[in-house]
């Protein structure tokens, strides 16, 4: 499944945003991919729009499964900063936008 989500990065952190994600931690991106995130990208957009982009099996299920690694505990606590006032972690405000038109 193909999935899309907005947040909102504040715009006074967008080049240290742009900073983090040029330098993910290794242990970060191998839990992504053992728990099924495949294709991932971040858009951002100079408002602080941030369009996320990723290809699943089950994206619950890949969610889920981040919350067993604790290093992604850490990369939630270190990326807060970075977003305007969500109601808990990033990871947690990710909902899934509908799609209407994919060409294939």
């Amino acid at each position: 499944m193909r999935v899309c989500f907005l947040l909102k990065v504040r715009p006074e952190r967008l080049d240290d945003y742009k900073q983090r994600h040029a330098k993910v931690w290794p242990e970060m991106l191998e839990a992504l991919r053992q728990t099924g995130w495949r294709n991932y990208s971040l858009f951002l957009n100079s408002d602080g729009l941030l369009i996320g982009y990723l290809e699943t099996d089950n994206f619950d299920n890949s969610c889920a499964g981040m919350k067993n690694y604790p290093i992604n505990a850490r990369w939630q606590e270190e990326m807060s900063q970075f977003f305007e006032k969500l109601p808990g972690a990033a990871d947690d405000n990710m909902f899934p936008l509908e799609e209407v038109f994919h060409l294939d």
